[in-house]
């Protein structure tokens, strides 16, 4: 396990006025930006119908579509490590800035965009690439904002400042969710079709836009401040260095944020499909449910980073991931013969899952401040990428097998954030007490 490099504000110091409205304005532009990012998806139905030919086959048109939305994922990695490079270099606050920017001005041309039928095949090249900058820009986002955060804080609450902008983070999620829904009830079929489709994207451009005015208040972190004052930069290629001196810290992030897409992708993003598919359950049902748990993992995220300041990685690792091992394996146990118990166990699961709020806090202290925003990213970008990408489909493997796959799947990543957990709490036990 790598040696942990905190770099932040001295540990003595309480939270501050600027330091909260900090966390403030961070977790709300996170949430604004992972809206953007993930309104997509909920009205993939309809861009599949408008911007490919008619007479296309649905099955093909949704692969495509669904193809565009995922090319979003695949440009995480390049952007991630491109604006690393330069957050590591330049200053956090700038790629932090930019990052936003880049989210909101897509979104917002994608509310504009002519369809197949006005420009053909231009429609959908359009919508392609505006969804690869989208990815790009989630890639520098997520590592940058919990980069951001940690140096800005006394390096005791870390954990509450990361676990609070990955809060904002799937708080995102849930308004996309919210807003489609209110969208569909508000406007018929053929009105969505013809022009309310547009209104989703047009509002999360314009609210992004309004979170980039908003971060020009926001100051450099201190930390990035001293190592220019100190000119101590990376004189090198800051990649090059975490490849070479940090792959411990690489490797323990990878696992780490395995932990943390299983219990994003499974239980949150896949879950919905399989209770209609797998269980039966009405949409309007299945969608109320995940509703509820996407609350529980918001209040579980701070919860977890609070744990992690107050008891350390180690020990909220351990007991989140067995509370995270129960709750998920009872709750995917219960969907044949408990129905009745959806809303209570899913919620459940949903807020157990909010554990993963303090792995950023763990991922932050594994790199020095001179390239924490570099390895960061690589090791975070690349993991969600691979694992993102592979976990639906080993999942829907383990459906074949039998109808609790998607336990034994989180069951095997709890068991892995328990490992890793006990290592971390070790480490700790057997590390030197600080110098009074």
């Amino acid at each position: 396990m790598p040696a942990e490099h905190s770099g932040a504000a001295p540990a003595a110091r309480p939270l501050t006025r600027s330091d909260l409205k900090t966390l403030s304005l961070s977790a709300l532009g996170g949430a604004l930006e992972f809206y953007d990012f993930i309104i997509f998806v909920f009205f993939a139905a309809v861009l599949g119908k408008l911007f490919f030919p008619a007479e296309m086959p649905e099955w093909l048109r949704q692969l495509q579509t669904f193809g565009i939305f995922a090319a979003g994922y695949l440009a995480r990695p390049l952007g991630g490590i491109v604006m690393a490079h330069f957050g590591d270099l330049l200053g956090r606050k700038r790629m932090f800035t930019l990052s936003i920017f880049m989210m909101a001005v897509p979104t917002l041309c994608m509310g504009l965009l002519p369809t197949y039928a006005q420009i053909g095949i231009w429609a959908p090249l359009a919508l392609l690439t505006l969804r690869v900058v989208q990815g790009a820009a989630i890639g520098g986002e997520v590592p940058g904002a919990w980069v951001f955060v940690s140096e800005h804080v006394p390096e005791r609450r870390i954990g509450f400042a990361c676990s609070t902008l990955t809060a904002g983070l799937t708080a995102g999620i849930l308004l996309g969710s919210l807003t489609a829904s209110a969208i569909n009830r508000a406007f018929s079929p053929a009105e969505l079709a013809d022009w309310a489709w547009r209104i989703p994207f047009l509002l999360g451009g314009v609210f992004g836009l309004l979170s980039v005015y908003l971060r020009r208040w926001l100051h450099e972190t201190p930390v990035f401040a001293e190592l220019q004052l100190r000119q101590s930069l990376a004189a090198e290629l800051p990649l090059k260095a975490v490849l070479r001196e940090h792959r411990p810290a690489v490797l323990l992030s990878m696992l780490l944020t395995w932990v943390l897409s299983a219990g994003i992708v499974v239980i949150i993003l896949m879950t919905p499909t399989l209770l209609q598919t797998q269980h039966g359950f009405a949409a309007g049902e299945a969608l109320a449910a995940n509703s509820l748990a996407i609350v529980g993992l918001t209040f579980g995220c701070v919860l977890a980073g609070l744990s992690a300041d107050r008891f350390g990685a180690g020990p909220t690792f351990v007991c989140g991931g067995l509370l995270l091992l129960l709750s998920s394996s009872a709750f995917y146990a219960s969907l044949a013969e408990h129905r009745d118990l959806l809303l209570p166990l899913y919620a459940l699961a949903g807020l157990c899952v909010g554990t993963i709020g303090a792995i950023p806090m763990v991922m932050v202290k594994a790199f020095p401040a001179v390239v924490r925003f570099s390895g960061l990213s690589f090791s975070y970008n690349l993991a969600y990428a691979i694992c993102g990408g592979l976990t639906p489909i080993l999942v829907s493997l383990l459906l074949k097998w039998s109808p609790l796959g998607p336990a034994y799947y989180v069951g095997a990543l709890c068991l892995l954030l328990v490992l890793a957990g006990a290592a971390l709490w070790r480490r700790t036990a057997l590390a030197p007490a600080p110098a009074a």
